[in-house]
């Protein structure tokens, strides 16, 4: 039974059946070619049993594995290494299927290599998750031919393998590897002059090539005979919080990833670099509830946990409660702080409706609203109009465009900070934002 489960037929058998039935047509009306016709059955006979034996002789002919990482990382692609282990002792052809998790929608994987006798075969593919939660792997099949391909074996591996996938991380990676190396401004980050006094004195040490010359102690080098230095830090321990705005309003999808994605996304790579810059870092999520709340703290471990946390941020697809948010604000975070809202906004009136919880939260805190710029419209108001319902959704587009600046002078009228964003820059939008922030001394 095992054998007619994992046995299959190439479409070389098949080409040569139809080659063989012709001939048989042609002896027939012709009485010719009868007996090149059964010798060549015959022969196809012997080596497709010679083929079936050296497959299924082996019981383990090859040995195959996904070398699944703990979690993907989301928006980004992720590569999925896979190794191929031959153990015939001849060349074999290959022909790997993966059955990839439902969340992507792709049937149509299908991989063909060689493999030497005895050797192995790593290579990888990559896949691009859309969405946050749990990823759920098929079998693993690799169908083995000889050289012959008369008949493929099929071996199945892996099956019901699962990995979850996580906000960005490489994206977190990718801003803390080039904050570290100072090449910021690659990726958009602005290097920003400070303004005013908000560094604190650390230490005397002595001058080494590179540092700040203005900030030479004469009378410490007066007494130790050395040039010294005095050495500064920025400010510490400036509570932060990302609140993230999980309405329905943020279900709305730019590039398949969704505005709540996007915030979150952002959420993790900005309190680590927050974190990096020796700040503290807090977090919670609200609807129509607060869902998650995280109070801050300046532990280099704790983005794990407020990772954690946001790979559960999920969309209730109700309308927010700003009054709860505040009310919850108000009995949380007793320090100022720097609060960062992700939100939406589509509608000025909208906007209005919220303004007075918004003004209440910016008197005690520093707020900065974080919405996002209607891409789609964008690229309807730059194309070129052809017809006259073209021009009058133009019109459309260009009135909500604008209700989006009025939106941005209408809160900074009540002192609060704005970051007006397309939804790929908010990251890059958001840290440039906090590093202004931190150089004028706001908080």
């Amino acid at each position: 039974m095992q054998f007619f489960k994992s046995f299959y037929l190439t479409k070389n058998v098949f080409y040569i059946l139809f080659t063989i039935a012709v001939l048989f047509l042609l002896s027939y009306w012709f009485h010719i070619l009868y007996p090149f016709t059964w010798l060549l059955v015959w022969g196809f006979v012997i080596v497709f049993l010679f083929d079936i034996i050296i497959l299924f002789n082996s019981k383990n002919g090859i040995d195959s594995n996904r070398l699944l990482p703990d979690k993907f990382s989301n928006s980004d692609f992720n590569a999925v290494p896979i190794r191929i282990k031959n153990n015939y002792p001849f060349t074999t052809h290959v022909e790997i299927i993966d059955e990839i998790p439902v969340q992507f929608q792709k049937r149509d994987f299908l991989k063909s290599e060689r493999i030497g006798p005895k050797n192995i075969l790593d290579f990888e593919y990559s896949l691009r998750p859309v969405q946050r939660g749990e990823y759920v792997f098929g079998s693993l099949h690799i169908y083995a031919m000889s050289k012959i391909q008369f008949a493929k074996r099929r071996y199945s591996f892996d099956k019901a393998a699962m990995v979850k996938v996580y906000p960005s991380f490489i994206q977190m990676k990718k801003y803390d590897f080039l904050a570290i190396d100072n090449k910021l401004t690659q990726i958009g980050l602005k290097k920003i002059r400070r303004i005013g006094h908000t560094m604190e004195f650390e230490q005397i040490k002595e001058y080494v090539v590179g540092d700040d010359v203005r900030t030479i102690n004469w009378k410490a080098t007066a007494k130790h005979g050395n040039l010294m230095i005095n050495q500064f830090q920025d400010e510490k321990s400036q509570p932060i919080y990302s609140i993230i705005d999980a309405s329905r309003v943020m279900k709305m999808p730019f590039n398949e990833l969704s505005l709540l994605d996007y915030a979150v996304n952002s959420t993790l790579a900005f309190s680590n670099i927050a974190l990096k810059k020796h700040d503290k870092v807090g977090m919670l999520s609200f609807s129509n509830t607060v869902n998650d709340f995280l109070p801050d703290s300046g532990k280099k471990t704790y983005i794990n946990t407020i990772s954690e946390t946001l790979y559960n941020v999920k969309t209730q697809f109700l309308d927010s409660d700003f009054g709860l948010l505040y009310a919850h604000v108000k009995r949380q975070i007793t320090h100022r702080s720097l609060l960062l809202l992700y939100t939406n906004f589509e509608h000025i009136s909208s906007l209005k409706r919220q303004l007075p919880f918004l003004q209440a939260l910016a008197k005690k805190h520093l707020l900065v609203v974080i919405f996002f710029e209607n891409t789609e419209l964008n690229q309807l108001i730059k194309s070129e109009a052809e017809d006259l319902q073209t021009i009058y959704d133009q019109t459309i587009a260009q009135q909500f465009a604008y209700d989006k600046k009025v939106m941005v002078k209408e809160l900074q009228k009540y002192g609060i900070q704005t970051v007006l964003t397309t939804p790929q820059n908010l990251t890059v939008n958001t840290i440039n934002k906090y590093l202004e922030i931190k150089a004028r001394g706001l908080l």
